[in-house]
């Protein structure tokens, strides 16, 4: 947004003062005797008029370049501070498991799961997402994106057994850090989602927790189902190892509100700024004054005055 206006307008009162010494303060001249001394007046009226009027475009000018006239711009910098996150989603068989949303008794833990993690990605709008299944082995499913149309259609096409029955929790760790390992952003998260206890990694547990703890990465851990299903110990441990927390999900709205809770608890961070830029305009009158003053000394030189 851009503004025009007067660093100092009360400087303009100063025109008044020359106005009234024009009108009070005339220059008296010595009487001399002249007889034709009108011819000469009425042929030299179109100087003085030229005279008059370059000597009062120098003074208006000369008052305005002291009023300092100046374009004022103003805008915000708003700086978004986005995050790498990074999905691990269970796809062993127990996800297979109907009876997770209340409202759909028939859809399994899976196809809900999908669900909850596509909303979240919607939300996610300044952070790049990737994302690691896991059963039997670990994979990346998607690398690091903003796009998340993409992302979205790469959740749908999840489906249950593509990475085999049991669950290897810890390689799907190793796997998701791995995936950080290059990213330069200031914030890492990893959000761990698992309806079981790990029984298919080659990783052991020291060594997957020793490496969480090495990282500046931060890890949320969800356990679904029933209380038998995930061992809440673990998941604990290696989310106070990662410096995140552990949730509990027994159904379908509880793992939504925990969604939430995490949206919520890594907020992207806006900073606004205001930037306010000044563009001193007082060295275009006071061009045009000292032009108009050197003129009306040319001139009236030119007259012998």
């Amino acid at each position: 947004m851009s503004q025009f206006s007067f660093e100092y307008p009360l400087a303009f009162l100063v025109i008044l003062l020359f106005m009234l010494c024009a009108k009070w303060c005339r220059e008296r001249s010595r009487a001399i005797f002249f007889p034709h001394v009108a011819t000469l007046i009425g042929s030299d009226g179109h100087k003085s008029r030229l005279l008059n009027w370059l000597k009062w475009i120098g003074i208006v000018a000369a008052v305005a370049a002291l009023a300092s006239p100046v374009i004022t711009k103003s805008y915000s910098n708003s700086k978004k501070e986005g995050r790498d996150i990074v999905l691990v989603i269970d796809s062993s068989d127990s996800m297979r498991q109907q009876g997770f949303d209340p409202s759909d008794i028939f859809k399994n833990k899976f196809d809900v799961v999908k669900e909850v993690v596509a909303d979240f990605i919607k939300k996610r709008e300044n952070d790049r997402i990737g994302m690691v299944t896991f059963a039997d082995v670990a994979f990346i499913a998607s690398p690091l994106t903003f796009e998340k149309e993409f992302l979205t259609s790469i959740t749908k096409m999840q489906k249950l057994g593509m990475a085999g029955k049991r669950t290897a929790i810890n390689d799907a760790l190793v796997q998701a850090y791995n995936l950080l390992s290059k990213s330069k952003a200031k914030s890492k998260i990893v959000i761990l989602l698992t309806d079981g206890i790990d029984n298919m990694s080659k990783v052991p547990f020291p060594d997957v927790k020793s490496m969480i703890e090495k990282r500046d990465i931060k890890l949320y851990a969800i356990g679904i189902g029933g209380p038998r299903d995930y061992d809440a110990s673990y998941l604990t441990a290696l989310a106070k190892a990662g410096k995140g927390e552990a949730f509990g999900a027994r159904d379908a709205t509880t793992l939504s509100r925990i969604y939430d809770e995490i949206d919520k608890l890594e907020a992207t961070k806006l900073n606004n700024k205001k930037v306010v830029e000044h563009t001193y305009l007082y060295i275009y009158p006071l061009f045009l004054a000292i032009m108009s003053l050197l003129l009306f000394i040319y001139f009236r030189n030119q007259r012998g005055i």
